[in-house]
Order: structure tokens, then C-alpha cells, then sequence
């Protein structure tokens, strides 16, 4: 038990700092990321509201009483890191290597969520 909760918590501390280090970028540096928007034919108003998407699917992911909402901010993620991915992939940005280190962390804090969850029961 407490090793699975040390492995969910350094997961997912580390995909949180990845996380707050992109809705930084998003916040602060809004020429760069719109110009990489740009380069993926994304339209670059969707920066903010993807930012402040950000900031809510952690604080659903760390509060333990949206278990529901937690299973959709994990979903979003996921989702939202395939497709960085490949959109990364594609252009050659090099900038795939973040968005797969995000899957694994993802993925990773949601199975050791799952398993804490299931003694807790």
C-alpha cells in the first residue's frame, strides 16, 4: 500500500510540474506557443481556455471526492497528449519526446490511483 501511493504521488507530482510548466508557456509566453499552434493548424484562441483546462483536470486529478470528474480528467489528458504527440511527430519539432514522457506519468498515476483507490474501499 504505502509503495503504491509513493508511486501514484511522485507520478503524478511529476506530470503536474509537466503540466504547470505547459500552462506557464500558455500564460507567459503566448507568442511562441501561438506560433506553434499555428504550425500544427490549430487556431490559437483555444490557448487560454486549454490552459485554464489544464489547471482544472489537476485539481481534479489530486482532489480524492470527484472520482467521476477525476476519470474524465484522465481522459482528457490522455487524449489531449496523443494528439500532442503526433502533432508534434508530424511537424518534427522534436517535441514529442514531452508528450510521450506525459502518457507514461498519465498513465502511471492512473494505475497506482486505481490501485490506492481499491484498499480504500
Amino acid at each position: 500500500m504505502k509503495r503504491d501511493k509513493i508511486i501514484f504521488y511522485v507520478a503524478t507530482g511529476l506530470l503536474t510540474l509537466l503540466m504547470l510548466f505547459s500552462v506557464n508557456m500558455y500564460f507567459f509566453k503566448h507568442d511562441d506557443v501561438a506560433q506553434m499552434f499555428t504550425s500544427f493548424g490549430y487556431p490559437t484562441y483555444i490557448i487560454y481556455p486549454y490552459a485554464v483546462a489544464k489547471l482544472l483536470g489537476l485539481f481534479a486529478i489530486w482532489n480524492p471526492n470527484f472520482k467521476i470528474i477525476k476519470e474524465w480528467a484522465y481522459a482528457g489528458f490522455f487524449f489531449a497528449f496523443i494528439l500532442a504527440f503526433f502533432a508534434h511527430y508530424m511537424i518534427g519539432d522534436g517535441g514529442q519526446t514531452a508528450a510521450l514522457v506525459a502518457i507514461v506519468l498519465l498513465i502511471t498515476s492512473y494505475i497506482f490511483n486505481k490501485k490506492t483507490q481499491k484498499k480504500h474501499e
